[in-house]
């Protein structure tokens, strides 16, 4: 053979060799010129090597520092093959650096404008699979952001985590490295290895993988998507209706403590069964992304794309989605942007540099949680979070995203003082990029996934939460009532003999109720830290803390708004919410527990058959009597129309006082018979029994500005619904 090989000088093959330069393929592989096809490989310590091709094969030689040199005197590449011989073990495998890029131009320009809307497609890991005169190669192509990088390699359990031989080339101006590895299988355990910009060497876990290894180990897995879904039907009902406008009870569930041991598919059996019987519409999971420390319930977040492997493989996850979906349960998930921990193998400084975290020192960190805040005014990192929000809602059928910590994100002085933040340009308090950002996330995300609801936990008065971003509002669907919640459960924490002075928080959340479309949530924030349970925050003894909650829910399912109850709740746990262990599911097999639970199921099969409940609009209530503080009671009207344009009425009436009203007169708006639908102190909820017998007759006797006007029985700590019968 008279062809010499593809001239590279001597520092390059060494730093090929090394796995530290930023382009091997344009040194490894195979490249064509005029004297034919030189063929290079790393492979360090073997004794020989040889180029397979289907016509012949060929030695290489020994170059320099491990890497091995053939040429083929011929005009076109072929397909080849490696032989590799170390001592007596001789091994046929393939060459990564004979494949194009696995990603396109278009795919590079999208992720260099930040616009990528499947990153997750372009990044991570993927399998791929090419055919070729030898036969087909299966592999796995791997690409990550390390724009700062001076070299990346892939290690994993495929390479016995050396990546001398597994280099990636970077992919110019974008920052993405590339490399596609063959015979790497689902299952396999990775991470990228990355020279920073100091020359030192660091690993680090994948951002954009799509599975993980259990913690406390921390590496990426390779994963593919098997699970073959069943929800069509939920999803094209999905596509056609609006989820802000019909009725809405959440239960919020902490995956590991709901029923501890099970796994994702073992909780769809049971966790279905329990949320079909107590009537909610949706289910709400505490955040599933992967998390190191479970004493942060999934608040901190390390892989943004990977359901937690504590429970099972991304389709075990798919799997309890999917059946919540046919059992005609919508699934909110939580989804934490707001911040990310510091652990040194995840995304702080992921290159090297300070890339995903605002290298602001000033913004850079929450000082509350001693986490990271991501840099909202960078395209790629506003990518990454715009694409994993789309990637929840299309790649799982997640129905709805509840944003957490809203209000961390909006105010640069949020949790700092005076001194340790840095104004906008404008010299205000307010994070301009990451407005700008939740506005992306939120139109984004309605754009493409129609039917699906964003929901923010904003704890403040910022205005237009729920105004949709070409009006200048952040373009969330809805909105936790903070205010609501606090004013509630403080009122509620006072003995009933000094309610009288409190009745203001009872009634103040209706000033300001259809300002935002909102959520009014009891979550698992209320029940842990110190709170106590809800149980607990009820005065009196354990009749009257049940009695009380069944006032609660009939009120909170009574108010404008949608409703949400954190597990446990739902029959009155006693103790505060331990996440290390199950909820007390022993509590109902006691009668005054199980009321509750029974009250819960029938305020919920009711709130979804009756429109008065679920018109969250203003026109869908109105005061009968707002200001009867020395009594504690508080009666209004609940309206809305059917499917059929009729107006459906409920009145409502609850007696926070310790004692009866008898004879307690309320104004409605028409004669004729009431139907007693909800009364809390039902004996079949656990209650007293002071009830009307099942319907009470209107009188044409005016009351509290209405024209006619009903006596009642008003029980203690309690709540009635009634409907009219016969409107005339």
């Amino acid at each position: 053979m008279n062809a010499k090989p593809v001239y590279v000088d001597p520092q390059t093959l060494l730093d090929v060799a090394h796995a530290r330069y930023h382009s091997p393929h344009a040194v490894l592989g195979a490249h064509l010129d005029q004297g034919g096809v030189t063929i290079r490989t790393v492979r360090h310590l073997a004794d020989s090597v040889d180029i397979v091709t289907a016509d012949g094969t060929y030695p290489a030689s020994h170059e320099q520092d491990g890497v091995w040199v053939a040429v083929l005197e011929r005009e076109d590449i072929p397909d080849y093959r490696l032989r590799v011989t170390y001592g007596d073990q001789t091994s046929t495998v393939d060459d990564p650096y004979r494949f194009m890029p696995t990603l396109g131009e278009l795919d590079l320009h999208l992720i260099g404008e930040g616009r990528h809307e499947q990153l997750w497609n372009a990044l991570g890991a993927h399998v791929h699979s090419y055919g070729g005169e030898l036969g087909q190669v299966d592999g796995v192509s791997f690409a990550v952001w390390a724009p700062n990088a001076r070299a990346v390699r892939v290690v994993g359990d495929f390479n016995y985590w050396d990546g001398s031989g597994s280099a990636m080339r970077s992919l110019g101006s974008s920052g993405v490295w590339e490399l596609f590895i063959p015979d790497v299988k689902v299952g396999a355990r990775y991470k990228f290895e990355i020279c920073g910009p100091d020359g030192n060497w660091f690993q680090k876990a994948d951002p954009m993988a799509r599975a993980t290894e259990v913690p406390p180990a921390t590496a990426s897995v390779v994963t593919d998507q098997f699970h073959d879904w069943g929800d069509g039907d939920w999803m094209e009902y999905r596509e056609t209706h609006d989820p802000h406008s019909a009725p809405m009870s959440v239960y919020e569930v902490h995956l590991g403590s709901w029923m501890q041991g099970l796994q994702y598919r073992e909780l769809a059996d049971h966790l279905v069964d329990h949320v079909t019987k107590l009537g909610f519409t949706h289910v709400e999971f505490m955040p599933v992304a992967e998390h190191p420390f479970g004493g942060s319930w999934g608040y901190q977040q390390t892989s943004y794309y990977a359901p937690t492997a504590r429970f099972g493989t991304p389709d075990d996850f798919r799997y309890l989605v999917d059946r919540l979906h046919q059992a005609g349960i919508g699934v909110l998930l939580d989804w934490v942007p707001a911040h990310f921990p510091k652990d040194e193998w995840a995304l702080a400084n992921f290159d090297g540099t300070k890339l995903y975290e605002d290298p602001d020192p000033l913004r850079g960190e929450h000082p509350d949680w001693g986490t990271l805040v991501f840099n909202f005014g960078r395209r790629e990192v506003r990518n990454f979070l715009v694409a994993n929000a789309l990637y929840w809602l299309s790649e799982f059928h997640i129905d709805g995203l509840r944003v957490d910590a809203v209000a961390s994100m909006l105010y640069l002085d949020y949790s700092r003082s005076d001194g340790a933040w840095r104004p906008n340009i404008y010299g205000g308090r307010e994070n301009l990029e990451a407005i700008s950002f939740l506005q992306e996330a939120n139109a984004t995300a309605y754009k493409n996934n129609p039917g699906i609801v964003m929901i923010a936990e904003e704890s403040t008065a910022w205005p237009g939460v729920t105004a949709p971003t070409d009006a200048g509002g952040l373009g969330f669907g809805l909105k936790w009532n903070m205010g609501w919640m606090n004013d509630t459960l403080r009122y509620l924490n006072e003995d009933p003999i000094n309610r009288r002075f409190h009745h203001g928080e009872l009634t103040f959340s209706l000033v300001y109720a259809f300002s935002e479309n909102y959520v009014l949530p009891l979550s698992h924030d209320e029940v842990v830290h110190g709170k106590g349970s809800l149980w607990n925050k009820m005065p009196g003894d354990n009749w009257r803390k049940a009695a009380g909650l069944r006032a609660l829910y009939a009120y909170q399912w009574s108010h404008p708004g949608k409703q949400l109850m954190f597990m446990g709740s739902e029959f009155g746990q006693e103790r505060e919410w331990d996440a290390d262990s199950s909820i007390d599911w022993w509590l109902l097999d006691d009668p005054l527990h199980a009321g509750i639970t029974r009250l819960l199921t029938d305020l919920n099969n009711l709130y979804k058959a009756e429109p008065a409940l679920w018109d969250d609009t203003h026109s869908g209530f109105e005061w009968i009597e707002a200001g009867d503080g020395d009594r504690n009671t508080i009666s209004y009207l609940r309206k809305g129309q059917d499917k059929d344009g009729n107006w459906k009425f409920l009145v409502c009436v609850t007696n926070f006082a310790g004692n009866p009203h008898e004879g307690y007169r309320v104004g409605v708006p028409f004669e004729g018979r009431y139907e007693e639908l909800i009364n809390t102190d039902s004996e079949a909820y656990g209650g007293s029994g002071v009830t009307n017998l099942g319907s009470v007759t209107a009188e044409p006797i005016p009351w509290m500005g209405r024209p006619y006007s009903v006596e009642l029985r008003v029980p203690p700590l309690g709540a009635l619904f009634l409907r009219p019968l016969d409107i005339k």
